[in-house]
C-alpha cells in the first residue's frame, strides 16, 4: 500500500504577521511551517534541556503560544494553527 501525502498538509496557507516574524514570509504549507518552527527553536536553543519535547518560548514565540512560557511540541502545533488561514 502506497501512502500519499495528505493534501491539507500541502496546501499553502496565509500566515499571520506574528508567525511570519518567526518562519518567514508565507504562504507556506502546514508541514513547512512546522519544519521552520523547529529550525527556529533549534537555532535559538529553545528546547528545554531536561525535556527536549518542551519548547521554551522567547518573546516572538510567546505571542504565538498565547503568552505561555513553555509548551509541549504537540501543544505548539495546536497553538500555532490559528495563525494560519
Amino acid at each position: 500500500m502506497v501512502r500519499t501525502a495528505n493534501p491539507a498538509l500541502l496546501k499553502p496557507l496565509t500566515l499571520s504577521p506574528e508567525l511570519e516574524a518567526v518562519v518567514g514570509a508565507g504562504p507556506l504549507a502546514r508541514g513547512q511551517v512546522v519544519k521552520k518552527l523547529w529550525e527556529y527553536i533549534k537555532a535559538n536553543n529553545l528546547q528545554n534541556p531536561q525535556n527536549k519535547r518542551n519548547i521554551l518560548a522567547d518573546e516572538k514565540l510567546k505571542v504565538l503560544f498565547g503568552g505561555k512560557e513553555e509548551v509541549t511540541m504537540f501543544e505548539m502545533t495546536k497553538l500555532v494553527s490559528p495563525h494560519m488561514k
